[in-house]
């Protein structure tokens, strides 16, 4: 059994593909209420990582714990059904369906009622209901009539936020949310972000390449490199750490003093 004081705990992780260890003795320990960044360069092993929570993936060897329970052995979607939601780097979405219909029948799919033939009068108005909260918190309501396929890009990741939140999960897994946004529209999306944590407590896992957004709003910081866990702290911490610097920091991202200086000034 997993320390229940964690909202997601791993023990030993590891993920090999024949003689690649993409992830290798992770053990990684997620408050509930944070928002907890894990970064590293590509083919760090972040995504596999992402994969093995959520179910995707099963492990070469060691645990995955949600709220104390081993949730190692089960599929995706009852780890959803557990709380645990995650999105993914490519857009996810049913183009033709309205805005409103995609997380409606988000809603649905987690509450039971997604093979029936004939569903309840009931029911759907609980996950129209859900659906318009969800639309309501992404800023996404007054398009909530139109095809989703309609939706510039930005909105389209806004409306991945919301069938996420219309299936209730205590805990987001976000795969590079901002990819493919434009620069200016990033600290918009994310600021949305922390605002739905903050407000509905919910607990957010997040990779992410934009370091500045990383360092100004996540309360810890997880650093991958070559499958391990190199580093863990808050940004400060990080940004300060000589191992994690010349591991990737520093060479990837340039001036990293100035991130540094940032982290020490900005922590939330």
């Amino acid at each position: 059994m997993g320390d229940p004081s964690y909202i997601l705990e791993t023990r030993d992780l590891a993920r090999h593909f024949g003689g690649l260890k993409a992830v290798e003795g992770v053990n990684l320990k997620i408050r509930a209420g944070h928002l907890h960044s894990i970064i590293g360069p590509n083919g760090a092993g972040k995504t596999t990582l992402f994969n093995l929570l959520s179910g995707v993936l099963k492990p070469t060897r060691g645990q995955v714990f949600l709220r104390g329970r081993d949730i190692t052995p089960l599929p995706p979607h009852r780890i959803a059904h557990l709380g645990l939601g995650r999105s993914y780097q490519i857009t996810n979405i049913f183009p033709t369906l309205t805005v409103f219909e995609n997380v409606r029948l988000a809603a649905q799919a987690l509450g039971g009622d997604n093979f029936r033939l004939f569903t309840p009068a009931d029911s759907l108005k609980r996950y129209a209901e859900k659906a318009a909260a969800a639309l309501e918190a992404t800023e996404l309501a007054a398009k909530a009539a139109l095809p989703a396929l309609s939706l510039p890009h930005g909105d389209k990741r806004k409306l991945e936020l919301a069938i996420l939140l219309a299936q209730d999960p205590e805990l987001l897994l976000l795969d590079e949310p901002t990819s493919g946004l434009a620069s200016e529209l990033v600290p918009e999306f994310m600021a949305l972000v922390d605002r739905i944590r903050r407000a509905g407590n919910k607990t957010v896992v997040l990779v992410e390449h934009n370091m500045n957004i990383v360092m100004s709003l996540s309360d810890r910081i997880s650093v991958m490199h070559l499958g391990q866990l190199l580093a863990e702290g808050a940004p400060a911490e990080i940004a300060a750490d000589e191992t994690v610097q010349k591991a990737y920091l520093g060479e990837l991202y340039g001036d990293f003093g100035m991130m540094a200086g940032s982290a020490q000034g900005g922590q939330p």
